[in-house]
């Protein structure tokens, strides 16, 4: 059981908790839920024990294993599957111990405990998380260093998976992942023997992967039961219900003083004006909603029109210099009002196509008509290469809207 008590946090200045308390039960499977800034990750760090906190405290139970995904993604030459294996540290710890112990009771106790622990199955149970992250039997026995950023970070959060701690700690665990790895995961995650927290905007994986909801508003926690859509919909009632009751105490309160401005002079009205005198006081004010400041987010409209197709591409081959093409073939049309989502497995190519529609790569062989007019933005993966350090958000916007009037940037800045 996760218990927190009186918790304020700070960090950098800004207060983010405060006094915040919460009892989440042993073996709960809750999504921790709020906008983006109010807290969520610091609350994970103070949980850790990785920052303090003003006030207040957090309670485990003792010898409580706590797990989080490496914020390091493992790079070295040692094979996925070792990798994971190892993070089994009891597991690691008692079969290094196993090479050197001589007392033969202690070899005894090793191997009665490597017993209990489920030991035998460690390489299968290791192979199946890796498995369901996306690695075959060939790159579970690939140096980790061998594959990209992404990928590693699949390999830590394997890791913790397998190592199983009493507390799983998992923020944000699907960004890199596809769509098949996030539907394993859901499904891994309800099933997990022990408590989890999560981290997470998949909505999806907030009402099939966990069994309670844990909100982060106005520096508060509040637990509820059931998944994310029953979360939303008690949460709208409850705040529906507030509203009235504060409108409602609100037309009592304007009543009653009202009476005893009328009446509190007046000798036969002085004790009924005095009773409601003492009732007003008595009376708690039910706090107004307080609505977050959402900021709309739309795509504007062209300004020109373009006519369909606005891209064609006819036996396409596109790769990258000295490799096999990454993708073959290709041939498709897509139109002005096309809204197209691109699915596949992590390393098949979906951003390699995205760089040949906007231009940042050029087909090998085939041909690509682009519409006369056509303008192509995109939002990349790693969008943060794209950006200009020394550049603030104003001169970023300016170099890319440079015939566009002053309001206007500011405008987009704002927005």
């Amino acid at each position: 059981m996760l218990i927190i008590n009186d918790l304020s946090l700070r960090m950098a200045g800004r207060l983010l908790l405060d006094h915040a308390s919460l009892t989440l039960p042993a073996g709960s499977k809750a999504g921790l839920v709020g906008r983006n800034g109010t807290g969520k990750t610091t609350l994970f760090k103070a949980i850790t024990g990785d920052l303090a906190s003003e006030t207040g405290s957090i309670s485990l139970p003792k010898n409580t294993r706590i797990g989080q995904v490496a914020q390091e993604a493992p790079g070295t030459e040692e094979p996925l599957i070792e990798i994971v294996l190892k993070a089994d540290l009891e597991r690691s710890a008692l079969l290094d111990e196993e090479t050197t112990a001589t007392d033969p009771h202690r070899i005894a106790d090793i191997h009665m405990r490597l017993a209990d622990i489920d030991a035998h199955s460690a390489e299968s149970r290791a192979a199946t998380i890796l498995a369901g992250l996306g690695f075959d039997d060939d790159a579970q026995r690939r140096p980790a260093s061998s594959f990209s950023g992404g990928w590693r970070m699949r390999v830590a959060l394997a890791a913790v998976l397998f190592a199983e701690p009493d507390l799983l700690l998992l923020d944000e665990p699907t960004n890199y992942l596809d769509l098949e790895g996030t539907l394993w995961l859901e499904n891994y995650v309800s099933k997990y023997p022990h408590t989890v927290l999560l981290i997470s905007h998949d909505r999806d994986l907030l009402n099939r992967a966990v069994n309670s909801i844990v909100h982060l508003d106005q520096k508060k926690l509040t637990f509820w039961r059931g998944g994310y859509d029953q979360f939303e919909r008690q949460f709208t009632e409850q705040r529906e219900l507030q509203e009235k009751g504060r409108v409602k105490q609100e037309a009592a309160r304007k009543h009653m003083e009202s009476f005893v401005e009328r009446f509190r002079a007046k000798a036969s009205k002085a004790r009924q004006a005095q009773s409601r005198i003492k009732a007003l006081e008595k009376m708690k004010p039910i706090a107004a909603i307080v609505n977050d400041n959402v900021r709309p987010f739309s795509f504007p409209e062209p300004v020109k029109t373009v006519a369909s197709p606005i891209i064609a591409l006819n036996n396409v081959n596109v790769g990258y210099v000295e490799a096999e093409p990454i993708l073959k073939k290709m041939t498709l049309r897509i139109d002005a009002d096309d809204r197209i989502a691109l699915l596949g497995a992590n390393g098949n190519g979906k951003s390699t196509f995205a760089k040949l529609l906007s231009g940042r790569l050029k087909q090998e062989t085939g041909t690509m008509t682009v519409a006369p007019g056509l303008k192509v933005a995109i939002f990349a993966q790693h969008q943060l290469d794209d950006l200009r350090p020394s550049e603030n958000a104003y001169e970023h916007v300016r170099r890319l809207m440079p015939e566009a009037p002053e309001s206007k940037v500011r405008g987009r800045v704002a927005q």
